[in-house]
C-alpha cells in the first residue's frame, strides 16, 4: 500500500513542479473569474470583443500534425490488447510505457512546437480529475454496506436503479465506488462480468445524467455557464428511457443466471442492511462540497490564471487532504471487510496520465475540423451527437464535451469563453437550434462514455476493483463485442431517434 501510495504522490508532484515551472507566467489574481462574469452581464458590444480576445490568445496555440496521433492509438492499442497477449510484461510495465508516451507528446508540444498552452491544461485537467477519483476511492473505501438479502433480478435492478438516482448526488464516481463492494457481495454466490457491465452502464455513466455533479463533462458546462437544473430538464426523459430499457435487458439475462443457487439455499437472510465506517460519509460529504469551491463558480476563491483561464487548486488541496485523513483514521478491519488496496486507483492512475498525456493531438484535430468551414458546415444535432459519443466512448469524454461546445458555438459565432453566451446557448432563442445542440452534446457526453473501459473514469476503475476479488472481465475488445455493440449500441440508436433527430 504504502509503495502504491508513494507512486501516485510521484505523479502529483511531477505534474504540480511541470505546472508551476513551465516557461510561462502565471498570475493568481482571482480578478480575472469576476471580470468574466461581467462581461458575461454587459452589452453585446462588450462581448464580442471578449469573443475577439479570447481568438487573438488562441492563435498562438499551435496544433501537431496528424501523426502525432500515434502514441495515443498505441496507448489504445496495449490498453486492449496486453492483458490478452501479453500480461505478465503489460501488468509489470503499464506504468512506464504510460508515462513515456505520455513524455513523448507533451515533450514534442513543449520544445518542437512550442505550445504550453495544451500540456499545462492537460497537467491541470489531470490533477482536477486524479484528486476527485482518489479521493472518492479512499473514502469511500473505509464505508462498507451489507445488504442481506438473497440476490434476485428485481433486487439487483432496484440496487443499480437507486445507485443511478445517486450518481446525481455524488457523482457517477462517488456511486460507482460506494456501491460496486455491496453490489458484488450482494451476488457473491453468483456474480457473472454483465453485472459489472450494466453497473458500468447504469451506475458509472447513464445515472449521472441529471445534474452537473453527475458527471464530469456536465460539470465543466456548469462551469462555463450551463444553468445547473438545464440537465435535469432536458435530460431526463432520455435518462428514465435508457434506465428502463438497460433494467429490462438485465432481468433477462439475470433470470437465466442459475449459478449459486445451493449456495444460496444454505444462507439465512434477514433482509437487513448493514453499515460500517458511517463517519466516512462525512469525508464524502465534504469532496462534494469542494468540488463547487472553484474560482469559476466564486469569484472570491484564489485560483491560477493561465491563458485567461482560472484553474482552482484550493479544491484539489481538499480533496488530497480529505484522502490522506480518512485513509488514516479509518478503522483496519474496514478496510479488511472491503477488500480494501491502492491497486486500482494505483492503475487508473498512471493509465490516465498517459491518456491526458498523448490524446492531446487527438483533440486538436478533432477541434480545428469542427471549427474549421468544412467542419462548422457540417455541424448539426445529429452529427454532435454521434460525432460527440464516439470520441467520447474511446477519449475523455469531458475534453471531448467541451470541444464539441466550443465547435458548435464557433460555427454560429459564439465562444464558449464567455460566460453569458454560453447561458443564452443553453436556454435557446439568440442561436439557432441551440437547446437540441446541447441537449445532443450532453446526453451523448455521458451515455457514450460507457462504450469502453476508458469513457469514462469510473469505467477503469471498477473494471480493476471487480478483477482484484477474482471477477474475470472481458478484454478491452470483448467488453466492446460482447456487451457494448449488442446491449448499449441499439439503445444509444433509440435514444438518437427519439430524443434528439
Amino acid at each position: 500500500m504504502r509503495t502504491s501510495l508513494f507512486s501516485i504522490s510521484a505523479i502529483f508532484l511531477t505534474l504540480l513542479f511541470t505546472t508551476f515551472f513551465v516557461p510561462k507566467a502565471f498570475s493568481t489574481d482571482s480578478k480575472v473569474s469576476t471580470e468574466l462574469v461581467e462581461d458575461g452581464n454587459q452589452e453585446d458590444g462588450n462581448q464580442e470583443e471578449a469573443s475577439e480576445n479570447v481568438e487573438n490568445e488562441e492563435e498562438g496555440h499551435h496544433s501537431a500534425p496528424a501523426w502525432t496521433v500515434i502514441p495515443f492509438v498505441l496507448l489504445l492499442l496495449m490498453i486492449a490488447t496486453g492483458p490478452l497477449f501479453y500480461e505478465h510484461f503489460w501488468h509489470k510495465n503499464y506504468p512506464k510505457i504510460a508515462v513515456v508516451l505520455a513524455v513523448l507528446v507533451v515533450s514534442y508540444y513543449l520544445f518542437v512546437i512550442h505550445n504550453v498552452h495544451s500540456p499545462v491544461h492537460a497537467a491541470f485537467e489531470y490533477i482536477q480529475f486524479i484528486s476527485l477519483l482518489a479521493s472518492l476511492y479512499i473514502a469511500s473505501g473505509g464505508i462498507v454496506i451489507k445488504v442481506n438479502k438473497k440476490s434476485t433480478p428485481i433486487v439487483n435492478i432496484i440496487m443499480l436503479l437507486i445507485g443511478a438516482a445517486v450518481s446525481n448526488l455524488i457523482g457517477t464516481t462517488g456511486a460507482s465506488m460506494l456501491l460496486i463492494r455491496p453490489f458484488i457481495r450482494l451476488n457473491k454466490n453468483r456474480i457473472k462480468a454483465y453485472h459489472i457491465i450494466f453497473f458500468i452502464f447504469m451506475v458509472s455513466n447513464i445515472g449521472g445524467s441529471l445534474t452537473p455533479i453527475g458527471d464530469p463533462p456536465l460539470f465543466l458546462g456548469f462551469l462555463k455557464g450551463v444553468p445547473f437544473f438545464w440537465t435535469l430538464e432536458h435530460n431526463w426523459p432520455a435518462w428514465i428511457f435508457a434506465l428502463v430499457i438497460l433494467s429490462v435487458a438485465f432481468y433477462f439475462l439475470d433470470r437465466r443466471n442459475k449459478s449459486g443457487v445451493e449456495e444460496d439455499e444454505k444462507e439465512v437472510f434477514d433482509n437487513k442492511i448493514t453499515i460500517n465506517g458511517k463517519r466516512n460519509f462525512l469525508w464524502l460529504i465534504v469532496i462534494i462540497i469542494s468540488v463547487f469551491i472553484d474560482p469559476n463558480v466564486f469569484s472570491w476563491v484564489p485560483g491560477i490564471t493561465y491563458d485567461g483561464q482560472q484553474f482552482s487548486y484550493i479544491r484539489e488541496v481538499i480533496m488530497l487532504s480529505v484522502t490522506y485523513l480518512s485513509y488514516k483514521f479509518a478503522k483496519d478491519k474496514v478496510h479488511e471487510l472491503n477488500e480494501f488496496s491502492f491497486e486500482p486507483i494505483r492503475e487508473v492512475a498512471f493509465i490516465f496520465v498517459g491518456i491526458f498525456g498523448t490524446m492531446m493531438p487527438a483533440l486538436d484535430l478533432v477541434g480545428d475540423f469542427a471549427k474549421s468551414e468544412t467542419g462548422a458546415a457540417l455541424i448539426t444535432h445529429n452529427t454532435l451527437y454521434w460525432g460527440t459519443g464516439v470520441l467520447s466512448g474511446f477519449l475523455d469524454n469531458a475534453p471531448t464535451y467541451l470541444n464539441f461546445l466550443a465547435a458548435a458555438m464557433a460555427s454560429q459565432g459564439g465562444s464558449i469563453s464567455v460566460l453569458a453566451e454560453v447561458t443564452q446557448f443553453a436556454n435557446g432563442g439568440v442561436f439557432y437550434d441551440s437547446v437540441a445542440d446541447l441537449t445532443a452534446i450532453s446526453i451523448a457526453a455521458v451515455f457514450f462514455g460507457a462504450m469502453t473501459y476508458i469513457g469514462n473514469g469510473p469505467n477503469f476503475m471498477v473494471k480493476s476493483i471487480a478483477e482484484q476479488v477474482g471477477i474475470k472481465m472481458p478484454s478491452f475488445f470483448g467488453y466492446i463485442i460482447r456487451y457494448s455493440i449488442p446491449f448499449l449500441l441499439p439503445l444509444l440508436v433509440l435514444v438518437w431517434l427519439l430524443f434528439i433527430r
